[in-house]
């Protein structure tokens, strides 16, 4: 990495430099009278001595032994404050977990290599690196492991750069990469994003857990002296946000139709800040129909957004940049609030379903939490059912465990829904007290056509029997 040197050392005050230089003269000019006296009284020569220029001479003595000690003390301190100075600058600059720039320092050295690059007719290229799935990592396996992920990561980021390259970590599982390279030749940023991503995406062992994760990838580049660090990451960042809905663990580079894109999340994430307080975003709701009777039996609910701006607007645009921008929790507890209203004005004997998001189940709050909103709503328990996705059973038993046990206690009824999506192992749903499991449809469609899938339909039909017989 690049360092810039903004301390320009101390010296010793003027002070005692004066004292000690007058201190050294005295003491020449004392020596030399002094000197051939101690001559002569050694020779037997004279027996009478200057007592006052002996004192005299002693004295300076003591006084240059003093300066010493305190020129000696000055150094040390000096040397002590440089090195407390290096460390604060070292601080301010870095990312103490990676060692790699923090953001204020990355664009400052990357603004720098832009100016002293464009002059030698070459371009400065900006990759943004930004870990897929991270989120989970660090939730399910704890912040010490997402730590070690992170250093581990940036280790095989660092691995690959060239010596002129600068690298940092501008935000929580996001780097930067900033490198000249020749306009004419950008494929050697692609080959140096596609190692990053090879790299990336080999498996680590994590406190003997093995985790995997990949990385999406926006490239941007610089060709003029006018462009700052600043507006590069933003360019890269759109192309990484388009490398991810591509399909994640690939790069992309900023194209300038892309810009919309950058207007598009802008206007979307002030339109989810504007519309949680005025109850824009709004529940609808789903069918569950009894296949045997024909009769509904309940409603699932389903997260919109009736946004001025962007008409009905479906849960997979909004849910993922109101979690990116923390106001997930507030965005559900709104809309459950309203179906738990809504609900209380149906028929008795009708359901509500809640299908569990990630975020919900990461909060060990949640379940008081959902707990307390059905007490404020005087809505029964026992009419509620919180849809459990089998991704979350397949990656999170235990908290999966943990909340399903606190909800059942109290009425709620909890359900599997999609098995055989992750491939959960079986074992897992006699361990976890579900009252339904929703087998996905992939399977069901496929009873006829394979004889793994007719198993496993079959062995989650006898686990439902036996617990129904057990009273579950």
């Amino acid at each position: 990495m690049h360092r810039r040197r903004s301390w320009r050392g101390r010296k010793p005050d003027s002070a005692t430099l004066v004292i000690a230089g007058a201190a050294a003269i005295l003491f020449l000019a004392l020596t030399s009278q002094i000197a051939p006296a101690l001559v002569r009284l050694a020779a037997g020569q004279t027996k009478a001595f200057d007592t006052l220029a002996v004192n005299a001479f002693l004295l300076n003595l003591l006084f240059l032994v003093l300066g010493w000690r305190r020129f000696r003390g000055l150094r040390q301190e000096i040397s002590e404050r440089t090195a407390s100075e290096r460390e604060a600058r070292l601080l301010a600059e870095t990312d103490p977990l990676t060692g790699f720039h923090n953001r204020r320092s990355f664009n400052l050295n990357a603004d720098a290599m832009i100016r002293d690059i464009i002059q030698t007719g070459d371009a400065v290229g900006v990759l943004m690196i930004d870990l897929d799935n991270f989120k989970q990592v660090n939730d399910y396996n704890g912040h010490s492991a997402g730590d070690r992920l992170l250093r581990e990561c940036a280790r095989r980021i660092l691995a690959d750069l060239p010596a002129e390259a600068i690298a940092g970590r501008i935000g929580g599982d996001e780097f930067a990469i900033a490198l000249p390279f020749d306009p004419d030749h950008p494929e050697a940023v692609d080959e140096l994003a596609s190692t990053i991503a090879r790299a990336v995406a080999e498996s680590s062992c994590i406190n003997s857990v093995t985790v995997e994760v990949t990385a999406s990838i926006g490239l941007a580049k610089a060709t003029s002296a006018t462009t700052s660090a600043q507006a590069l990451l933003e360019m890269a960042d759109v192309a990484m946000y388009h490398a991810k809905r591509q399909g994640r663990n690939q790069f992309t580079w900023f194209e300038p139709s892309m810009a919309h894109e950058m207007r598009f999340r802008a206007d979307l994430e002030a339109g989810i800040r504007q519309g949680i307080p005025r109850g824009e975003f709004v529940p609808f709701y789903d069918q569950q129909i009894d296949i045997r009777t024909g009769e509904l039996v309940g409603f699932a609910v389903l997260f919109r957004w009736d946004s001025p701006q962007f008409g009905i607007t479906a849960a997979d645009v909004f849910l993922p940049v109101a979690e990116d921008i923390g106001l997930i929790a507030e965005l559900c507890r709104s809309v459950i609030g309203q179906a738990l209203e809504d609900a209380k004005g149906w028929d008795s004997g009708l359901t509500l379903s809640i299908r569990l998001l990630p975020t919900q189940l990461r909060d060990p709050g949640f379940a008081g939490k959902l707990l307390h909103m059905l007490e404020q709503a005087q809505f029964p328990a026992h009419r509620l059912e919180v849809e459990v996705p089998d991704a979350l059973l397949h990656s999170t038993p235990g908290l999966v465990h943990a909340l399903a046990i606190g909800l059942r206690q109290k009425g709620v009824r909890i359900s599997l829904d999609d098995f055989g999506t992750s491939y959960s192992a079986i074992d897992q749903l006699d361990k976890i007290p579900f009252d339904r499991i929703k087998i996905d449809r992939s399977l069901v469609s496929k009873l006829l056509e394979q004889k793994d899938s007719a198993a496993i339909v079959q062995a989650v039909a006898a686990l439902g029997g036996r617990r129904r017989a057990r009273g579950n």
